[in-house]
């Protein structure tokens, strides 16, 4: 019996610990993890007319119309920079953190009947999440680069700024923000159902709590640090600097935001790990 015990390779056990995140079991299964984001992927706009073209055509309207409502109508600043640039780069930042947040919040719900049946760590399937965004996110900066690359055509000049280096920890970061408030109300929304349908309202009003159909520089400096508490500001306007060379952001900005990113996904794994116990039974 014991012979037969130490030729398996793996070993599955209850968690019994209040934050048991096991890192390796999440690096043996990230074939699955791949998998999964194949699927996601391949499966968002797969038996659609225009297909991939979504990506890129979804960020672009949106941009259109702002441009037209805020630019035109309301002639709200944009810092100098052309508005469909202005608002492009907010839209696209906020579409990455938006959809993290929103197709997180309900995996234990969506997920229910494969979570009972087979064992995998559950936290692959956020992390397939925000790599699934992460792909679209970059096919859609593609998109923005492409339209600064017209308008330096056309004789524009945005300027290279040290933010640069930054961006992919930008990225990185705007992600597990993202993940960590999803898995939050993910882990909520198993007992109390009411917020799942909050969600998308309460998305809709962050965003107009974040600096993307204005600048952060229209912000009164006696409110800007409590307007700041909302990390996706700085990440807004980081973004906004690295590619336009325009935005209010500063070091302390960036590190106070990422501090609130760091207790969020502490939180939110935290919560994560109880509710994942337990959670089959409540729903």
């Amino acid at each position: 019996m014991d012979r037969d015990i130490q030729d398996w390779t793996t070993v599955i056990k209850a968690k019994n610990k209040w934050f048991d995140i096991n890192l390796k079991e999440l690096w043996d299964y990230r074939d699955l993890i791949l998998l999964f984001v194949r699927r996601d992927f391949v499966a968002i706009y797969k038996q659609t007319i225009l297909g991939p073209l979504w990506f890129v055509l979804q960020p672009l309207i949106s941009t259109l119309i702002f441009t037209l409502i805020f630019g035109f109508v309301a002639k709200i600043p944009t810092d100098g920079v052309p508005p469909l640039l202005f608002y492009l780069s907010g839209i696209v930042v906020w579409n990455f953190f938006s959809s993290t947040v929103t197709k997180t919040a309900d995996l234990f719900i969506t997920n229910a009947g494969t979570f009972g049946k087979v064992y995998f760590p559950r936290l692959s399937v956020p992390i397939a999440i925000v790599m699934t965004n992460l792909l679209t996110f970059c096919i859609q900066l593609g998109l923005l680069v492409v339209i600064i690359g017209f308008y330096v055509y056309m004789g524009a000049r945005f300027p290279l700024t040290f933010l640069a280096v930054l961006l992919p920890m930008i990225m990185l970061v705007i992600g597990i923000l993202g993940v960590g408030f999803g898995i939050i109300i993910s882990s909520v929304t198993t007992k109390y159902r009411d917020l799942s349908m909050l969600v998308t309202f309460g998305m809709q009003l962050w965003m107009y709590a974040t600096p993307i159909i204005y600048p952060l520089s229209q912000i009164p400096e006696k409110y800007r640090v409590l307007y700041l508490i909302n990390p996706m500001a700085t990440w807004i306007e980081a973004i906004r600097y690295v590619f336009l060379g325009v935005g209010t952001v500063t070091m302390g900005m960036m590190f106070s935001s990422l501090a609130i990113t760091i207790v969020v996904l502490i939180l939110g794994l935290f919560l994560f790990s109880r509710i994942e116990k337990t959670f089959i039974d409540t729903i």
